[in-house]
């Protein structure tokens, strides 16, 4: 079970970083900046580190703060990372952006409820982590809208050349907003294995081991550079129109909240980070450019999220625990 464990797990981190990907690497492709595949493997390299550089807070409060370790379970958590893998594929076939990082809270609540109780769930831990899911996006919005203003009035004087400057300025926003995202994401299933492991008596500790942060910053990378182009073009295209100046804009402010819930241990969930950040960088440009209707469509599935991977884990645990007894 510790190894069908660490394989779902790694499997979770593939499509985090295939449904990742998108939000990364579409509006500096969007803007020319760079070619698909170029952008792709720079993201998907930078990701990679991003686990290693800056630290493991998020997996601290992903593994020991959100539901009472000894209600838990490898099959509670192997039912959570499958539900968790459904919903994201589901999401992804229709081509919305989707958390999988509410994925990922919603299946482990639903499997930890059914297999013992609501008393299993640390409350002040989950308000921890709805805080970071929640107040992010609208962090997004709004630190776009400030980070766009501030970029139109610094360069109101600037000629259409400044958008080479913006493309070549767009190499290292693209490169943080990977670094960042790679952190935040492949930290949770990072603590998800190492609680396993302590579950399995592998280790006595909740100190993520160094081959549990590379084989999940590894599995997230290469997701990443497979590339989730229905995606791209959701964000990268029908939002609005995104030019040099909308991007680089939008990467910075992403990058920004981000890395902040990061290092403050929040796990977010940075495709509705930086989805909102480009409506906020287009609101800024000019509001009635934005397709709004597209913001609808993105609200209603991550509305869905919790709720769905919550009763999809639940069902699974039920269904298997007599058979895995």
């Amino acid at each position: 079970m510790l190894t069908v464990l660490i394989a779902v797990a790694l499997l979770n981190a593939f499509f985090a970083g295939f449904h990742g990907s998108a939000a990364v690497v579409a509006t500096v492709i969007s803007s020319r900046a760079l070619p698909p595949r170029l952008a792709l493997a720079l993201a998907a390299a930078a990701a990679c580190l991003g686990p290693l550089v800056l630290g493991t807070a998020v997996a601290d409060t992903f593994s020991r703060q959100l539901v009472v370790p000894g209600a838990l379970s490898l099959l509670v958590l192997v039912c959570g990372l499958a539900a968790a893998i459904s919903w994201v594929g589901f999401t992804w076939a229709v081509g919305l952006p989707c958390s999988a990082s509410q994925a990922l809270v919603g299946g482990l609540l639903g499997a930890v409820t059914v297999a013992a109780g609501p008393a299993a769930v640390l409350w002040n831990g989950l308000l921890k982590v709805l805080i970071g899911l929640f107040i992010s996006p609208p962090l997004g919005l709004l630190t776009g809208l400030a980070v766009m203003a501030g970029v139109l009035f610094l360069a109101h004087w600037a000629t259409p050349r400044a958008n080479q400057a913006f493309k070549q300025l767009q190499l290292l926003t693209s490169l943080a907003l990977a670094l960042v995202v790679g952190s935040n994401d492949a930290q949770k299933l990072m603590g998800l294995i190492t609680l396993g492991l302590v579950l399995a008596g592998r280790q006595t500790g909740f100190a993520v081991p160094v081959w549990v942060s590379l084989a999940s910053a590894g599995a997230f990378a290469l997701g990443m550079l497979s590339g989730g182009y229905r995606l791209i073009r959701t964000l990268g295209g029908r939002i609005f129109r995104i030019r040099p100046v909308h991007a680089f804009s939008a990467q910075l402010a992403a990058t920004a909240v981000i890395s902040a819930a990061s290092l403050a241990g929040l796990p977010v969930s940075s495709t509705q980070v930086i989805s909102t950040a480009i409506f906020g960088v287009g609101s800024a440009q000019r509001v009635a450019q934005v397709r709004w209707q597209v913001a609808g469509e993105m609200i209603a599935a991550w509305a869905l999220t919790i709720p769905a991977t919550a009763v999809l884990a639940g069902a699974l645990f039920w269904i298997l625990k007599g058979w895995v007894a």
